[in-house]
């Protein structure tokens, strides 16, 4: 068995009028994240480290930000059709190992969710992810409460 591994990172600003969205749960917060899609950054840095184990271009390359068909995009379809790319290369997902850096909202109440969403996606049980939230300290742009930072790493079979 061929095991491949991939890292993805992913940052957004919080803005007004917008939803939280984190692994493809909605969270309950007065800010929501600005971006071309729904902003869910967690998806995002799992799509790069999944397109990048498989040897593949970055999201931007598949889901251009300046394509209108991505616009409001449900991030949990773009992983869908990550998925499917790299199945198309032969790979499966071994596991995922995601880290949100936040200060504000907490997310442990959300971390059950987040996994099932992303484990029925990913086509793997809820025990090959791990999702887990820091805050920053209060240091740099998250530390202030500007936005979020998300990294992932995975392994994929093939």
């Amino acid at each position: 068995m061929n095991i491949t591994v991939g890292f993805g990172y992913d940052s957004h600003r919080f803005g007004e009028n917008r939803p939280l969205i984190l692994g493809g749960v909605e969270i309950p917060y007065e800010k929501g994240l600005v971006a071309h899609s729904d902003g869910d950054a967690l998806i995002h840095a799992l799509c790069d480290a999944l397109l990048g184990a498989a040897s593949l271009n970055d999201i931007g390359s598949y889901f251009p930000d300046t394509a209108s068909e991505f616009k409001n995009i449900d991030s949990r379809i773009l992983l869908e059709k990550v998925v499917y790319l790299i199945g198309q290369k032969g790979f499966t997902v071994n596991n995922a190992d995601m880290t949100i850096v936040i200060e504000k909202p907490k997310m442990a109440p959300y971390i059950d969710s987040m996994k099932k969403v992303l484990a029925s996606i990913l086509k793997i049980n809820e025990s090959q992810i791990a999702v887990k939230a820091k805050t920053n300290e209060k240091m740099g742009f998250v530390g202030s409460g500007e936005g979020v930072a998300t990294f992932a790493v995975v392994t994929l079979a093939r």
